[in-house]
């Protein structure tokens, strides 16, 4: 691992301790702007202002309310809300183990790359056992005051944990009300196949970068050069209802784009 680490914890798996070091697996890359006053470019800074006496309320005096469903306010003290955050520790405790790919990506928040702390011995049985089983587990920590659960997988070789959202936060398939549609004409269903079939390709990562971002990116080098880019809106995209002639429509220019 050459990346920083950003986390250290200790998986128990039996009577085995496993001493790991968590590195992130992705990144953000957003564009990040300074907040600047109009006039003299001077910085400015964001202040919590009270909406009567438009004073600026300082930090020690700001309290967290919560307003109940009944139309209560309940007032938390920062020394309530630290009370309750849950006991600081480095175990990763394994709840249990589950077949391959049980879980699925609804549930996936961030992954993290498990490397080894130390000796490596422990760290490459983990890999064996992981490995040799096609099984993934689910584990529970804590990390910086706030409790994790998650899955625990190979990727490519690699101990690879993929924090798990609550279930409070996942939208169950059933409660999802899928609206019924006309029944489909078989030429149309015969030209969404072959729509498939021109289009099916193996999945290259580096195709999809975000484009607004290096366009956002390439017009500031170039105003920080002097140039000046006239701004072209994009054309409004033209909305049909008519499925088969959308289907007509992206046939031809599927086929124009593989003939190139």
């Amino acid at each position: 691992m050459t990346t920083r680490a950003i986390w250290k914890g200790v998986i128990s798996l039996g009577e085995s301790l496993v001493p790991v070091k968590f590195y992130a697996a992705v990144e953000e890359k957003g564009v990040h702007f300074r907040l600047l006053h109009g006039q003299d470019l001077t910085p400015v800074s964001q202040e919590m202002v009270h909406p009567e006496t438009n004073e600026i309320v300082p930090a020690e005096a700001i309290r967290h309310g919560y307003a109940t469903e009944d139309g209560r306010l309940v007032i938390l003290s920062e020394e309530e809300l630290h009370g309750l955050e849950p006991e600081p520790s480095h175990a990763i405790g394994i709840l249990t183990f589950l077949p391959a790919a049980t879980i699925d990506h609804r549930w996936h928040e961030r992954p993290y790359f498990l490397g080894p702390d130390g000796e490596a011995a422990a760290y490459s049985a983990l890999i064996e056992a992981l490995d040799g089983t096609g099984t993934e587990a689910l584990a529970r920590w804590v990390m910086r005051n706030k409790e994790y659960f998650g899955v625990l997988r190979l990727r490519e070789g690699y101990p690879l944990m993929v924090t798990l959202r609550y279930a409070e936060e996942v939208v169950e398939l059933a409660n999802l009300q899928i609206p019924a549609g006309r029944e489909i004409d078989p030429r149309e269903l015969a030209m969404a196949g072959q729509l498939v079939a021109m289009m099916a390709d193996t999945f290259d990562p580096h195709q999809y970068r975000d484009e607004f971002r290096q366009r956002v990116l390439d017009f500031i080098n170039a105003k920080a050069g002097g140039k000046i880019i006239p701004l072209r809106p994009p054309p409004p995209p033209k909305a049909t209802q008519d499925l088969k002639e959308a289907l007509e429509a992206s046939l031809r220019g599927a086929k124009e784009r593989y003939r190139g």
